[in-house]
């Protein structure tokens, strides 16, 4: 008997609602004209990523309007399934007042301490994602 999990690509819409049950993924920028990568904690908001931060690498990335990578995943190492979600887009600096004003608060708590008071969208304009299914028993 083989086992085989079952990989399914996953549509824009799939993939946003996965990124609404997990708080934390990972930011991949630019900084110092090296790759880097990040845990961040996020949120959805009009169908955008958003951060906040402190300032440094990510921040700066975000004044520069640059091309930054986004990854959450939910896996299961025992049951070896899961899925990820990847979304590549623009970073900016939100700063109509309007937005900052609805997104302050408690809507989006940074985990780290430490005031961390500018928040960054990232414009989701590429949304790609796979889902690893439970493996599938077959007689061979």
């Amino acid at each position: 008997m083989t086992h085989r999990q079952h990989l399914e690509l996953l549509d824009r819409d799939s993939c946003l609602a996965l990124l609404q049950t997990v708080q934390v993924g990972r930011l991949v920028f630019t900084e110092g004209a090296l790759p880097a990568v990040q845990p961040v904690n996020f949120r959805l908001h009009r169908g955008q990523l958003v951060i906040r931060v402190a300032g440094g690498a990510k921040l700066s990335a975000a004044t520069r309007n640059a091309v930054v990578a986004f990854e959450a995943d939910e896996l299961d190492q025992d049951l070896r399934c899961g899925w990820s979600v990847t979304v590549v887009g623009h970073a900016n600096l939100i700063t109509a007042v309007g937005e900052l004003v609805e997104l302050s608060g408690t809507w989006l708590v940074p985990w780290a301490d430490g005031r961390r008071d500018r928040f960054v969208r990232i414009q989701a304009e590429r949304v790609t994602g796979r889902r690893l299914q439970p493996p599938l028993s077959t007689t061979a």
